[in-house]
Protein backbone atom coordinates (compact mmCIF):
# COMPACT_ATOMS: atom_id res chain seq x y z
CA UNK A 1 0.00 0.00 0.00
CA UNK A 2 2.76 2.81 0.56
CA UNK A 3 4.50 2.11 -2.93
CA UNK A 4 1.20 2.55 -4.15
CA UNK A 5 0.66 5.45 -2.37
CA UNK A 6 3.66 6.84 -3.30
CA UNK A 7 3.10 6.40 -7.01
CA UNK A 8 0.18 8.16 -6.58
CA UNK A 9 1.78 11.00 -5.48
CA UNK A 10 4.09 11.76 -7.40
CA UNK A 11 2.04 11.36 -10.03
CA UNK A 12 0.07 14.28 -8.87
CA UNK A 13 3.14 16.26 -8.38
CA UNK A 14 4.19 15.44 -11.65
CA UNK A 15 0.42 17.32 -12.95
CA UNK A 16 0.82 19.84 -10.33
CA UNK A 17 4.22 20.65 -11.85
CA UNK A 18 2.96 20.81 -15.09
CA UNK A 19 4.86 17.79 -16.35
CA UNK A 20 2.99 15.64 -19.27
CA UNK A 21 3.25 11.89 -18.12
CA UNK A 22 4.87 9.77 -21.32
CA UNK A 23 2.69 8.59 -23.91
CA UNK A 24 3.72 5.59 -25.47
CA UNK A 25 1.34 5.96 -28.04
CA UNK A 26 2.41 9.03 -29.79
CA UNK A 27 6.10 7.39 -30.10
CA UNK A 28 5.39 6.42 -33.42
CA UNK A 29 3.22 8.33 -35.79
CA UNK A 30 2.30 6.75 -39.24
CA UNK A 31 1.26 9.70 -41.09
CA UNK A 32 4.93 10.65 -40.87
CA UNK A 33 6.48 7.24 -41.52
CA UNK A 34 8.45 7.41 -44.92
CA UNK A 35 7.20 4.32 -47.22
CA UNK A 36 10.40 1.84 -48.39
CA UNK A 37 11.61 0.99 -51.53
CA UNK A 38 11.34 -2.49 -51.42
CA UNK A 39 8.40 -2.89 -54.21
CA UNK A 40 10.04 -0.49 -55.93
CA UNK A 41 11.70 -1.58 -59.68
CA UNK A 42 15.56 -1.04 -60.75
CA UNK A 43 16.66 2.57 -60.94
CA UNK A 44 15.68 3.55 -64.51
CA UNK A 45 13.44 0.99 -65.07
CA UNK A 46 9.38 0.96 -65.55
CA UNK A 47 6.26 -1.08 -64.78
CA UNK A 48 5.79 -3.19 -68.14
CA UNK A 49 2.23 -3.60 -68.79
CA UNK A 50 1.07 -7.34 -68.83
CA UNK A 51 -2.80 -6.56 -68.66
CA UNK A 52 -4.23 -7.12 -72.35
CA UNK A 53 -6.88 -4.32 -70.57
CA UNK A 54 -4.76 -2.08 -69.29
CA UNK A 55 -2.79 -1.72 -72.34
CA UNK A 56 -5.57 -0.92 -74.78
CA UNK A 57 -6.62 1.81 -72.61
CA UNK A 58 -2.77 3.73 -72.64
CA UNK A 59 -3.08 3.10 -76.16
CA UNK A 60 -6.20 5.15 -76.22
CA UNK A 61 -9.05 2.68 -76.44
CA UNK A 62 -11.23 0.73 -77.37
CA UNK A 63 -11.52 -1.25 -74.73
CA UNK A 64 -14.20 -3.76 -75.16
CA UNK A 65 -15.02 -6.72 -72.29
CA UNK A 66 -17.51 -9.29 -72.92
CA UNK A 67 -20.14 -10.16 -70.03
CA UNK A 68 -20.24 -13.61 -68.48
CA UNK A 69 -23.09 -14.96 -66.68
CA UNK A 70 -22.69 -18.33 -65.97
CA UNK A 71 -20.82 -20.95 -64.32
CA UNK A 72 -19.80 -23.08 -66.92
CA UNK A 73 -15.75 -22.92 -67.56
CA UNK A 74 -16.25 -24.27 -71.05
CA UNK A 75 -18.54 -20.97 -71.77
CA UNK A 76 -15.87 -18.55 -69.92
CA UNK A 77 -12.88 -19.98 -72.20
CA UNK A 78 -15.68 -19.61 -75.39
CA UNK A 79 -15.81 -15.65 -74.41
CA UNK A 80 -11.91 -15.05 -72.96
CA UNK A 81 -11.06 -16.49 -76.30
CA UNK A 82 -13.48 -14.45 -78.56
CA UNK A 83 -11.90 -11.41 -78.65
CA UNK A 84 -12.31 -9.01 -75.77
CA UNK A 85 -9.70 -7.19 -74.12
CA UNK A 86 -11.24 -8.88 -70.88
CA UNK A 87 -14.04 -10.63 -69.18
CA UNK A 88 -16.87 -9.13 -67.45
CA UNK A 89 -18.17 -11.66 -64.78
CA UNK A 90 -21.25 -10.80 -63.41
CA UNK A 91 -20.98 -10.84 -59.34
CA UNK A 92 -23.77 -8.13 -58.49
CA UNK A 93 -26.83 -9.55 -59.80
CA UNK A 94 -25.86 -13.14 -60.43
CA UNK A 95 -25.74 -16.05 -57.80
CA UNK A 96 -22.27 -16.56 -58.56
CA UNK A 97 -19.81 -17.75 -56.01
CA UNK A 98 -16.23 -16.95 -55.53
CA UNK A 99 -15.21 -20.71 -56.07
CA UNK A 100 -16.53 -20.85 -59.58
CA UNK A 101 -15.28 -17.63 -60.74
CA UNK A 102 -11.62 -19.23 -58.91
CA UNK A 103 -11.97 -22.24 -61.34
CA UNK A 104 -13.33 -20.19 -64.56
CA UNK A 105 -10.17 -18.09 -64.32
CA UNK A 106 -8.52 -21.13 -63.21
CA UNK A 107 -9.13 -22.70 -66.68
CA UNK A 108 -8.49 -19.90 -69.15
CA UNK A 109 -7.01 -17.16 -67.85
CA UNK A 110 -6.69 -15.60 -70.89
CA UNK A 111 -6.28 -14.18 -73.62
CA UNK A 112 -8.93 -11.59 -72.77
CA UNK A 113 -7.81 -10.72 -69.07
CA UNK A 114 -10.42 -12.02 -66.05
CA UNK A 115 -12.51 -8.91 -64.87
CA UNK A 116 -15.57 -8.88 -62.68
CA UNK A 117 -18.20 -6.31 -61.78
CA UNK A 118 -18.29 -7.04 -57.66
CA UNK A 119 -21.27 -6.37 -55.49
CA UNK A 120 -20.01 -3.34 -53.63
CA UNK A 121 -16.97 -1.55 -52.93
CA UNK A 122 -15.81 -3.62 -49.92
CA UNK A 123 -12.69 -5.27 -48.92
CA UNK A 124 -13.46 -8.43 -48.84
CA UNK A 125 -15.40 -8.01 -52.58
CA UNK A 126 -12.58 -6.68 -53.93
CA UNK A 127 -9.65 -8.56 -52.20
CA UNK A 128 -11.64 -12.17 -53.16
CA UNK A 129 -11.64 -10.63 -56.69
CA UNK A 130 -7.53 -9.54 -56.74
CA UNK A 131 -6.62 -12.49 -55.27
CA UNK A 132 -8.53 -15.13 -57.34
CA UNK A 133 -7.17 -13.13 -60.15
CA UNK A 134 -8.99 -10.13 -61.57
CA UNK A 135 -6.98 -7.54 -63.58
CA UNK A 136 -10.45 -5.28 -64.38
CA UNK A 137 -12.20 -4.33 -60.99
CA UNK A 138 -16.31 -2.87 -61.90
CA UNK A 139 -17.33 -1.39 -58.72
CA UNK A 140 -21.55 -0.58 -58.98
CA UNK A 141 -23.48 2.44 -57.89
CA UNK A 142 -21.10 4.29 -56.67
CA UNK A 143 -22.48 7.48 -55.03
CA UNK A 144 -19.81 9.41 -53.26
CA UNK A 145 -16.17 10.35 -52.72
CA UNK A 146 -15.77 8.35 -49.86
CA UNK A 147 -17.09 4.95 -51.32
CA UNK A 148 -15.08 5.27 -54.54
CA UNK A 149 -11.77 5.92 -52.09
CA UNK A 150 -12.77 2.50 -50.66
CA UNK A 151 -12.90 0.60 -53.83
CA UNK A 152 -9.42 2.30 -55.20
CA UNK A 153 -8.16 1.54 -51.08
CA UNK A 154 -8.79 -2.33 -51.41
CA UNK A 155 -7.66 -2.43 -55.03
CA UNK A 156 -4.39 -0.94 -54.81
CA UNK A 157 -1.44 -2.68 -52.71
CA UNK A 158 0.49 0.44 -50.44
CA UNK A 159 1.07 2.56 -50.45
CA UNK A 160 -1.12 3.67 -52.81
CA UNK A 161 -3.79 1.93 -51.36
CA UNK A 162 -4.94 -1.14 -48.60
CA UNK A 163 -4.83 -4.00 -50.07
CA UNK A 164 -3.50 -7.20 -48.25
CA UNK A 165 -1.08 -9.28 -49.21
CA UNK A 166 -2.95 -12.00 -48.78
CA UNK A 167 -1.87 -14.29 -51.49
CA UNK A 168 -4.67 -16.71 -53.60
CA UNK A 169 -4.05 -18.17 -57.01
CA UNK A 170 -3.39 -14.46 -58.78
CA UNK A 171 -0.68 -14.01 -57.46
CA UNK A 172 0.64 -17.34 -56.64
CA UNK A 173 -0.41 -19.04 -59.65
CA UNK A 174 -1.82 -16.76 -62.53
CA UNK A 175 0.19 -13.79 -62.80
CA UNK A 176 2.85 -14.73 -60.66
CA UNK A 177 6.10 -14.55 -63.27
CA UNK A 178 4.51 -11.60 -64.79
CA UNK A 179 7.78 -9.46 -65.94
CA UNK A 180 9.23 -7.07 -63.13
CA UNK A 181 6.85 -9.06 -60.55
CA UNK A 182 3.40 -9.08 -59.40
CA UNK A 183 4.00 -6.91 -56.48
CA UNK A 184 5.81 -4.94 -58.19
CA UNK A 185 4.10 -3.79 -61.28
CA UNK A 186 0.49 -4.40 -59.53
CA UNK A 187 -0.47 -0.73 -59.34
CA UNK A 188 0.74 -0.01 -62.60
CA UNK A 189 -1.39 -2.80 -64.30
CA UNK A 190 -4.82 -3.19 -62.58
CA UNK A 191 -7.51 -1.56 -64.20
CA UNK A 192 -10.63 -0.12 -61.81
CA UNK A 193 -13.73 1.57 -63.25
CA UNK A 194 -16.70 3.12 -60.96
CA UNK A 195 -20.25 3.22 -62.25
CA UNK A 196 -22.07 6.31 -61.62
CA UNK A 197 -25.82 4.78 -61.37
CA UNK A 198 -27.48 6.85 -58.97
CA UNK A 199 -28.47 10.89 -58.79
CA UNK A 200 -25.87 11.07 -56.37
CA UNK A 201 -23.27 9.28 -58.33
CA UNK A 202 -23.62 11.82 -60.73
CA UNK A 203 -23.77 14.75 -58.91
CA UNK A 204 -20.51 13.20 -57.34
CA UNK A 205 -18.99 12.20 -60.81
CA UNK A 206 -16.49 14.90 -61.35
CA UNK A 207 -15.15 14.55 -57.83
CA UNK A 208 -14.85 10.91 -57.84
CA UNK A 209 -13.24 10.98 -61.54
CA UNK A 210 -10.38 13.04 -59.80
CA UNK A 211 -9.16 10.26 -57.37
CA UNK A 212 -5.92 8.56 -58.28
CA UNK A 213 -6.39 5.29 -59.12
CA UNK A 214 -9.43 5.59 -60.74
CA UNK A 215 -9.08 4.90 -64.28
CA UNK A 216 -12.62 5.07 -65.57
CA UNK A 217 -16.54 6.05 -64.97
CA UNK A 218 -19.23 3.88 -66.74
CA UNK A 219 -22.29 5.57 -67.11
CA UNK A 220 -24.47 2.95 -67.24
CA UNK A 221 -27.54 3.40 -68.79
CA UNK A 222 -30.04 0.80 -67.23
CA UNK A 223 -29.78 2.14 -63.57
CA UNK A 224 -29.62 5.88 -64.64
CA UNK A 225 -32.94 5.42 -66.49
CA UNK A 226 -34.01 3.71 -63.45
CA UNK A 227 -32.50 6.13 -60.44
CA UNK A 228 -34.06 9.15 -62.53
CA UNK A 229 -37.11 8.05 -64.28
CA UNK A 230 -36.28 9.10 -67.95
CA UNK A 231 -34.46 6.68 -70.98
CA UNK A 232 -32.39 7.06 -73.82
CA UNK A 233 -33.71 10.07 -76.09
CA UNK A 234 -34.81 12.00 -72.90
CA UNK A 235 -33.22 15.15 -72.47
CA UNK A 236 -33.44 14.88 -68.57
CA UNK A 237 -31.45 11.52 -69.33
CA UNK A 238 -29.05 12.94 -71.94
CA UNK A 239 -27.97 15.90 -70.03
CA UNK A 240 -26.79 13.17 -66.76
CA UNK A 241 -25.67 10.95 -69.43
CA UNK A 242 -22.99 13.85 -70.23
CA UNK A 243 -22.06 15.44 -66.76
CA UNK A 244 -20.84 11.63 -65.99
CA UNK A 245 -18.93 11.66 -69.37
CA UNK A 246 -17.37 15.72 -68.99
CA UNK A 247 -16.30 14.60 -65.58
CA UNK A 248 -14.01 11.29 -67.05
CA UNK A 249 -12.81 14.01 -69.63
CA UNK A 250 -11.97 16.99 -67.30
CA UNK A 251 -10.12 14.32 -65.14
CA UNK A 252 -8.42 12.78 -68.02
CA UNK A 253 -9.39 9.13 -67.59
CA UNK A 254 -12.28 6.92 -69.58
CA UNK A 255 -15.35 6.62 -70.02
CA UNK A 256 -17.39 3.70 -70.59
CA UNK A 257 -20.36 2.85 -71.65
CA UNK A 258 -22.38 -0.08 -73.02
CA UNK A 259 -20.93 -1.29 -76.85
CA UNK A 260 -24.21 -0.37 -78.22
CA UNK A 261 -22.49 3.41 -77.88
CA UNK A 262 -19.59 3.30 -79.51
CA UNK A 263 -20.69 5.86 -81.42
CA UNK A 264 -21.21 7.97 -79.42
CA UNK A 265 -18.04 10.94 -79.01
CA UNK A 266 -15.47 10.70 -76.37
CA UNK A 267 -16.24 7.28 -74.88
CA UNK A 268 -13.10 4.90 -74.98
CA UNK A 269 -14.04 1.17 -73.26
CA UNK A 270 -17.32 -0.74 -73.65
CA UNK A 271 -19.37 -3.24 -71.95
CA UNK A 272 -20.32 -5.70 -74.59
CA UNK A 273 -23.25 -8.72 -74.70
CA UNK A 274 -23.27 -11.43 -72.34
CA UNK A 275 -22.36 -15.00 -73.41
CA UNK A 276 -26.31 -16.03 -73.96
CA UNK A 277 -26.69 -13.27 -76.19
CA UNK A 278 -23.74 -14.55 -77.88
CA UNK A 279 -25.32 -17.98 -78.64
CA UNK A 280 -28.71 -16.97 -79.67
CA UNK A 281 -27.30 -14.49 -81.73
CA UNK A 282 -24.56 -16.94 -83.25
CA UNK A 283 -27.11 -19.61 -83.76
CA UNK A 284 -29.77 -17.12 -85.15
CA UNK A 285 -27.00 -15.68 -87.61
CA UNK A 286 -26.23 -19.76 -88.58
CA UNK A 287 -29.47 -20.20 -89.11
CA UNK A 288 -30.73 -17.51 -91.46
CA UNK A 289 -27.82 -18.53 -93.59
CA UNK A 290 -28.85 -22.02 -93.83
CA UNK A 291 -32.26 -20.81 -94.94
CA UNK A 292 -30.82 -18.17 -97.23
CA UNK A 293 -28.94 -20.89 -99.16
CA UNK A 294 -31.67 -23.38 -98.68
CA UNK A 295 -34.77 -22.17 -98.37
CA UNK A 296 -37.41 -24.26 -97.25
CA UNK A 297 -36.93 -26.99 -99.95
CA UNK A 298 -33.84 -28.46 -97.82
CA UNK A 299 -31.32 -28.04 -100.93
CA UNK A 300 -30.39 -26.13 -103.61
CA UNK A 301 -31.09 -21.89 -102.77
CA UNK A 302 -28.92 -19.20 -103.34
CA UNK A 303 -25.82 -17.20 -101.68
CA UNK A 304 -26.80 -15.05 -98.69
CA UNK A 305 -27.85 -11.63 -100.45
CA UNK A 306 -24.63 -9.17 -98.21
CA UNK A 307 -27.50 -7.04 -96.93
CA UNK A 308 -26.86 -7.25 -93.27
CA UNK A 309 -30.24 -8.94 -93.03
CA UNK A 310 -29.21 -11.88 -91.02
CA UNK A 311 -26.77 -9.85 -88.48
CA UNK A 312 -29.96 -7.45 -88.26
CA UNK A 313 -32.28 -10.62 -87.55
CA UNK A 314 -29.21 -12.43 -85.57
CA UNK A 315 -29.38 -9.19 -83.40
CA UNK A 316 -32.89 -8.88 -82.66
CA UNK A 317 -32.58 -12.48 -81.15
CA UNK A 318 -29.90 -11.75 -79.23
CA UNK A 319 -31.02 -8.65 -77.50
CA UNK A 320 -34.95 -8.98 -77.62
CA UNK A 321 -35.79 -12.66 -77.36
CA UNK A 322 -35.34 -12.41 -73.61
CA UNK A 323 -34.97 -9.13 -72.57
CA UNK A 324 -32.48 -8.66 -69.88
CA UNK A 325 -31.34 -4.46 -70.89
CA UNK A 326 -33.93 -2.35 -72.69
CA UNK A 327 -32.34 -0.33 -73.90
CA UNK A 328 -30.19 -3.23 -75.95
CA UNK A 329 -33.69 -4.69 -77.32
CA UNK A 330 -34.76 -1.12 -78.10
CA UNK A 331 -31.66 -0.27 -79.77
CA UNK A 332 -31.48 -3.76 -82.21
CA UNK A 333 -35.03 -3.19 -82.94
CA UNK A 334 -34.82 0.67 -84.03
CA UNK A 335 -31.85 -0.53 -86.40
CA UNK A 336 -33.90 -3.27 -87.77
CA UNK A 337 -36.56 -0.98 -88.54
CA UNK A 338 -34.60 1.73 -90.17
CA UNK A 339 -32.72 -0.86 -92.33
CA UNK A 340 -36.12 -2.07 -93.34
CA UNK A 341 -36.63 0.73 -95.71
CA UNK A 342 -33.96 0.30 -98.31
CA UNK A 343 -34.14 -3.80 -98.54
CA UNK A 344 -35.70 -5.84 -100.78
CA UNK A 345 -39.27 -6.64 -100.82
CA UNK A 346 -38.32 -9.95 -99.59
CA UNK A 347 -36.08 -9.33 -97.42
CA UNK A 348 -38.48 -6.24 -95.63
CA UNK A 349 -40.72 -9.01 -95.50
CA UNK A 350 -38.45 -11.46 -93.07
CA UNK A 351 -37.92 -8.23 -90.70
CA UNK A 352 -41.12 -7.44 -90.72
CA UNK A 353 -42.42 -10.43 -89.82
CA UNK A 354 -39.67 -10.68 -87.43
CA UNK A 355 -40.35 -7.25 -85.48
CA UNK A 356 -43.57 -8.41 -84.68
CA UNK A 357 -42.79 -11.77 -83.13
CA UNK A 358 -40.52 -9.58 -80.90
CA UNK A 359 -43.70 -7.64 -80.67
CA UNK A 360 -46.18 -10.65 -79.11
CA UNK A 361 -43.45 -12.05 -77.12
CA UNK A 362 -43.28 -8.27 -75.53
CA UNK A 363 -46.43 -7.31 -74.40
CA UNK A 364 -44.71 -4.95 -71.79
CA UNK A 365 -42.53 -3.10 -74.24
CA UNK A 366 -44.97 -3.17 -77.36
CA UNK A 367 -46.25 0.20 -77.19
CA UNK A 368 -42.65 1.57 -76.97
CA UNK A 369 -41.13 -0.59 -79.55
CA UNK A 370 -43.88 -0.12 -81.81
CA UNK A 371 -43.37 4.13 -81.36
CA UNK A 372 -39.56 2.76 -82.29
CA UNK A 373 -40.59 1.85 -85.56
CA UNK A 374 -42.95 4.02 -86.58
CA UNK A 375 -40.40 7.01 -85.94
CA UNK A 376 -38.01 4.73 -88.55
CA UNK A 377 -40.93 4.81 -90.97
CA UNK A 378 -41.92 1.71 -90.57
CA UNK A 379 -45.47 0.46 -89.70
CA UNK A 380 -46.36 -2.75 -87.90
CA UNK A 381 -50.00 -2.46 -87.87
Amino acid sequence: MRIKSLLIAAAVLAVMAGVAAPDAAAQFRAAEFEYGERFDLPEGEAAEIWNPAMKKLIEGGPMVGGTVRATDPRTYCAMAAAGYDFIWVEMQHEAIDWEQVARMWRTCPGPAAPGVRVAYADEREIQHATDMGAAVIVVPTVDSVEEAQEAVNWTYFPPMGRRSAGGGQGPSSLWNDVPGGYRQTWNDNVVLILMIETLEGVEAAREIAKIPGVDGLFAASGDLGNFSGYGEGDAEYDAIITEVAEAALEAGIHACAPLRWADRPHYTCFQAGTEGANIRRGAAAELAQANDRFGNSGAGGTEPTGSGTVALLANLTADCGSITYEADCNASFEAAATAAAGMSADEQERVVRRLRQVLGANPNHADRLRGIAQRAGLSLD
